[in-house]
């Protein structure tokens, strides 16, 4: 058991580990002020001291703004473990009543999942917690874990292949692919053969705009290729695109029927093996306990499991 080295503790001001999290949270001495309440000038003290307790200079200029350096980010998760620890341990739990509550919760996800999950969601709150409020924004697989270290998002509700130990993952549901297109444009009727799928032209959405996706990685073990001459982060726009051009798009089996359904499109079982594509919340340990997000994270899991039993055919696993 590690024992406590009172005399030397005892001259450290605690406060400066709450400095060090809001520096490194907001990367600027102005914004990690206004944070916690205090002045520029204490601000910059407080960091003046941070530098020489760690023998470290913590954030450095660069071209774009205040930047973290190897020493602080390898620090900022053993600091922010220990804050809310102490957090937890001092300041008293408010018990949590969703009816009462005022909190604005910051979610990152694309628009496939936000049209599918986000108006039930929003009718829900609307009647059992009018206090909370939604901020939505997209954030790609990777840029979402940068998000919630800096504490810019509270949580994420997406296709999530990556992450640390300090991220935690809940499944919500995994579904097939399925292809979209306008039958009539391509002169192809369902289901599509292989020799068809290889033939047309392809459509790819991706949160990250990348062009070259799990598709091509099954099609390259079979010997084949296709040829996209679009690629989109919008998925939303597929359906208008679609309609008017003689392409193909292979995407998670929901959004494919959300959008061809009124738009008059036809789907079709992709005809090569794909992997099922699974859709989680994401978030950061440091919320873990918290009582409203994890509210938030039920309440989201219970929707997606709704919106699943719903579902009429087998796209989902």
């Amino acid at each position: 058991m590690m024992t406590i080295d009172y005399t030397n503790l005892a001259r450290l001001d605690l406060n400066l580990l709450v400095a060090f999290d809001a520096l490194l949270t907001e990367r600027s001495v102005t914004r990690a002020a206004a944070r916690i309440g205090l002045g520029q000038s204490a601000m910059s003290y407080n960091l003046a001291r941070l530098r020489q307790l760690f023998g470290d200079e913590i954030l450095t200029r660069g071209p774009d703004g205040m930047r973290p350096t190897p020493r602080a980010l390898a620090l900022k998760e053993t600091v922010r473990g220990a804050l809310v620890q102490v957090q937890s341990l001092i300041l008293p739990e408010k018990p949590f009543d969703p009816a009462t509550t005022e909190r604005i919760f910051r979610i990152g996800l694309s628009d496939a999942i936000e049209v599918r999950l986000v108006p039930g969601l929003l009718a829900h709150l609307c009647a059992v917690a009018p206090g909370m409020r939604l901020r939505l924004r997209s954030a790609d697989r990777v840029e979402i874990l940068e998000e919630l270290d800096a504490d810019r998002l509270d949580l994420g509700i997406g296709v999530f292949m990556d992450g640390q130990t300090h991220h935690k993952r809940r499944r919500l549901f995994s579904e097939r692919f399925l292809c979209v297109f306008n039958a009539e444009r391509v002169g192809v009727a369902p289901p599509v053969s292989i020799d068809d799928y290889v033939r047309l032209p392809h459509l790819l959405t991706s949160s990250r705009g990348d062009a070259h996706g799990v598709v091509d990685d099954a099609l390259e073990k079979l010997g084949l290729q296709r040829r996209i001459v679009l690629t989109t982060t919008r998925f939303l726009a597929v359906s208008h695109i679609l309609r008017a051009a003689p392409v193909i798009a292979t995407m998670p089996a929901g959004i494919a029927r959300f959008i061809a359904a009124p738009s008059g499109l036809n789907v079709s079982p992709a005809p090569v093996e794909l992997p099922a594509v699974t859709t989680s919340l994401l978030w950061h340990s440091s919320y873990d306990r918290d009582p409203a997000h994890q509210w938030l994270r039920r309440t989201v899991r219970d929707l997606a499991e709704e919106m699943v039993s719903a579902s009429n055919d087998s796209i989902f696993r």
